[in-house]
């Protein structure tokens, strides 16, 4: 079997990667890169992948690439993935995210290929949720609340539009908030772990800068999220969206709390408006019972181990 991940180099791209290449003795794993893309997140598996640079906004790149590659299993991944960047640039996201998603279905359409196509969509997508609403089901309205979030609804939507209209076989996945180690530092969780680990090494002053700290997430480690992944590829039903959660809540307080309990550094916490979203969901949490129902899937690594790999991950970085 040959499995294609798009935005291999990217945080969730390369735990896949990772996973596969560990746990799937029968897999050839390929993945798309630019000639920009940043390679260490691939430091220790970049010899035992096929990799085909491709950018996915351009439909000529995207059918030469599958064409050498022919999967049997498509991972779509890629994407303008920052909340906060989509507002300030929310053409760009919507391009970057309809635009390859397109130009990946249609090459697929041109080449006949026959491959099981995942879909990284997002719990962005539900946006304003009401109290009475959560956890949050697959059938829940979708109201999205960032130019990011309508882009992701955009690429959900083309995927069942795709699956009916064509017979596609994509398999949507809206994942909600997942982390590890070599997530990026514009997200919470990882911008909070480098911060700490930059003042236990001496390189920032003993303030911790925050935005909201009231809201309710709902965090997967994202070893535990990839694995979801092969499992909705191979499991899941085609043409069916599934929510892919813990369908447990903390608050960002609670989060910075729990990792700052890791070190023994004193900090100030100073909440910075440049961190405020113009608007925001106050209590986010999933039911993924249909997607446990479908393949067997459970979230295994506690969330302690992953605030702990985190901030391990960002004291290595920061020294370097």
């Amino acid at each position: 079997m040959r499995a294609l991940i798009t935005g291999v180099t990217g945080f969730a791209g390369s735990h896949l990667a990772e996973y596969l290449l560990e746990n799937q003795p029968d897999v050839e794993v390929w993945g798309l890169y630019r000639w920009r893309s940043r390679m260490e997140n691939l430091e220790g598996v970049r010899g035992r992948l096929r990799m085909v640079e491709c950018d996915l906004r351009d439909f000529t790149s995207v059918h030469a690439a599958l064409e050498q590659a022919r999967p049997d299993v498509i991972f779509h991944l890629a994407a303008q993935s920052f909340v906060p960047s989509s507002w300030k640039a929310p053409n760009d996201t919507l391009v970057t995210n309809l635009t390859g998603q397109t130009n990946l279905f249609e090459a697929v359409r041109f080449l006949a290929l026959d491959p099981v196509i995942q879909i990284a969509c997002s719990f962005e997508e539900y946006g304003l949720v009401h109290p009475d609403e959560v956890p949050i089901k697959e059938d829940n309205p979708l109201r999205p609340l960032s130019p990011y979030a309508v882009s992701k609804v955009g690429q959900d939507m083309m995927a069942y539009q795709y699956f009916q209209s064509y017979g596609l076989k994509t398999v949507r996945t809206r994942g909600f908030n997942h982390t590890g180690p070599r997530r990026g530092d514009v997200f919470v969780t990882s911008n909070f772990a480098k911060q700490l680990a930059s003042i236990e090494a001496g390189l920032q002053e003993p303030v911790i800068r925050v935005g909201n700290l009231e809201a309710v997430r709902d965090f997967t480690d994202v070893r535990d999220m990839v694995r979801a992944y092969w499992l909705a590829v191979t499991k899941g039903k085609h043409g069916e969206v599934y929510n892919l959660a813990t369908g447990t809540g903390i608050t960002i307080q609670e989060l910075l709390d729990r990792l700052l309990s890791l070190s023994t550094a004193k900090v100030d916490v100073v909440q910075d408006p440049e961190r405020m979203r113009p608007s925001d969901v106050v209590r986010l949490i999933g039911d993924s019972s249909k997607f446990r129902n479908d393949t067997g899937w459970a979230p295994e690594v506690p969330f302690d181990k992953t605030l702990s790999d985190l901030l391990q991950y960002w004291r290595e970085r920061v020294k370097r």
